[in-house]
């Protein structure tokens, strides 16, 4: 490793350090300790799960199953903007297969991908909204936009 790699190391486990300091390093505090971390670094990176299995004393494997049970931790790097388009029953009938379409071209997202190589868009699908009245719906980030079509311009 070179000395630039090993400082950047240390910084990355030095917010992991605060972080599980901020949760007094208690095993049963995971799911709120693994949500910090996505929050910092936008997914979980494995090196970091490593980290935290063994500071808190507890088995990487229970820490994956956590990982992957809860559908909002990701263990791929996502985005600075998470795109989530509904295919639920409503955007389904309104249209939202061609929108996913339009919106992986316009991302230029090679098929089986989800985020651009620069790590500024993930694209996702998601099952519903709860937004049905107002379908096909895309929310980028937190912001809901609402009877969407492949033409029409986010803002």
């Amino acid at each position: 490793m070179h000395k630039h790699d090993l400082g950047q190391a240390a910084r990355k486990f030095a917010k992991v350090c605060e972080i599980l300091e901020k949760y007094d390093y208690k095993s049963d505090k995971l799911v709120p300790i693994l949500q910090a971390v996505q929050e910092e670094y936008r997914y979980l990176p494995e090196d970091v799960l490593a980290f935290i299995a063994t500071t808190l004393d507890i088995s990487p494997a229970r820490i994956y199953g956590v990982a992957t049970f809860y559908s909002h931790f990701a263990l791929e790097p996502k985005g600075k903007y998470v795109v989530r388009v509904c295919d639920g029953t409503a955007c389904h009938v309104k249209g939202s297969n061609p929108l996913l379409s339009e919106i992986r071209n316009r991302l230029n997202l090679p098929k089986g991908k989800t985020t651009t190589p620069d790590l500024l868009f993930t694209l996702e699908t998601v099952s519903c909204l709860g937004a049905c009245g107002i379908a096909p719906v895309v929310v980028v980030n937190e912001e809901v936009h609402p009877l969407m079509t492949p033409v029409k311009q986010l803002r």
